[in-house]
């Protein structure tokens, strides 16, 4: 039915930058929040930033300043922008969307997930 579908992930050295993309397909009606979260081996999966159909964007502490998360919403695509990684970033990030399809029904959806590797 709904299909999230990340790209973007891989190898970078610490202070480099890699841009992430999550598109949604399937029997959409409408979005409304998006989001990327990250889960690094041993801890828990944690919010990154999330974006409103309207563009309000909020952020986990560790992302401010160095990430930056956008969304067309005529492609239904959320995308993040990671500049000035580190090794702590190292991560599989997990793309979320809260959306309607055309049965009415309204839930979370995520993706599979794409890894960050963030070397020093």
């Amino acid at each position: 039915q709904v299909q999230l579908m990340e790209s973007g992930g891989g190898l970078v050295q610490a202070g480099g930058s890699l841009r992430l993309s999550c598109a949604a397909s399937g029997s959409i009606v409408s979005i409304r929040n998006m989001g990327w979260y990250r889960q690094a081996p041993g801890k828990q999966r944690e919010l990154v930033a999330s974006v409103t159909s309207s563009g309000s964007t909020n952020y986990a502490d560790s992302a401010k300043g160095r990430f930056t998360i956008s969304r067309d919403n005529a492609e239904n695509t959320v995308y993040l922008q990671m500049n000035s990684l580190k090794p702590e970033d190292t991560a599989v990030y997990y793309c979320n969307a809260r959306l309607t399809i055309t049965t009415g029904m309204t839930n979370v959806y995520w993706g599979q997930g794409t890894r960050v590797t963030v070397s020093s």
